[in-house]
């Protein structure tokens, strides 16, 4: 029994799929499910029980993998006081959407690949309202995210930035952009395009309810860049992040337009598995936050 194996067996637990860990632990399935059976051969109990479809922990299982993360936590404590410029090595899988990309991990990055220059960034970009589903589901190491209303209590956050939410219009001549010109406004007449899902989805249903309104929803998109390039065009309105709307080569294209009730601003965070903090690599990146 290695640390290595240990590793691997820590990573499955937190993925539950083979082909994942196997892909991120850079070998092949089969070699993993070896590497599992001499664990099981040596502990002498199944650890895993495995089908075509799911994998779960026996509560053999459990037992072990306290004791694999408490040695790999004691391995790893000491070789940072037997050798304290000792550099950490492996992969990070990073998660954020592609404005995070441009608008906060540069600063975040560039500290962390100062102090861990041996560390191997591995960046997914997509909508960052699945941000905090990658991260439980075992994708991503760590996820830059908005803070859920109802953060799950298996995540650990740790914010960076709140971040302004803004209504947002068209500036070609539109539909919308008629309807703007009505004194009043004819709120539900207007053509709204919201997120489908995740944080976002909820601060457009939070500002509909304190309007007191029914909307007229024009489209469902995924991802806030989609919804900004939309906006762009002239399709409708949206309430879009200012991070967003900064970072968008469309943004003289779209014009603020003073909200009649607040909006609830983002705060906008990093996180990971709260049984995951200790682990070398992703400890070092949120020293870097701290």
């Amino acid at each position: 029994m290695d640390i290595r194996s240990l590793q691997l067996y820590l990573h499955l637990c937190d993925s539950l799929n083979f082909s994942r860990t196997a892909e991120q632990m850079h070998m092949s399935p089969s070699t993993l499910s070896r590497a599992l059976q001499r664990l099981e051969q040596q502990v002498g109990s199944s650890l895993m029980e495995r089908d075509n479809r799911s994998v779960a922990l026996t509560r053999a299982g459990r037992e072990f993998q306290q004791f694999a993360r408490e040695t790999v936590e004691q391995w790893q404590e000491l070789k940072g006081r037997l050798d304290p410029q000792a550099q950490l090595k492996g992969k990070l899988n990073l998660y954020c959407s592609v404005t995070a990309a441009y608008s906060h991990l540069p600063n975040l990055l560039d500290k962390f690949r100062q102090e861990q220059p041996q560390v191997e960034i591995n960046l997914i970009t997509g909508d960052a309202a699945n941000a905090v589903t990658e991260v439980q589901q075992g994708r991503a190491d760590i996820a830059i995210a908005a803070r859920p209303d109802n953060l799950p209590n298996s995540l650990f956050f740790s914010a960076i930035d709140t971040v302004p939410l803004h209504l947002s219009v068209p500036v070609v001549p539109c539909h919308a952009r008629a309807l703007l010109q009505q004194k009043p406004i004819p709120w539900e007449q207007l053509p709204f395009i919201v997120p489908d899902h995740g944080p976002a989805r909820r601060r457009c249903d939070a500002w509909f309810r304190q309007m007191g309104i029914r909307p007229t929803i024009y489209a469902q998109a995924s991802g806030h860049e989609a919804i900004t390039s939309m906006v762009a065009l002239g399709c409708g309105i949206s309430i879009l992040p200012s991070a967003v709307l900064d970072n968008s080569p469309v943004r003289d294209r779209i014009e603020l337009l003073d909200s009649p009730v607040p909006i609830e601003p983002f705060v906008l965070g990093c996180c990971c598995k709260k049984q995951r903090t200790d682990d070398g690599i992703i400890s070092a990146f949120f020293n870097i936050i701290a």
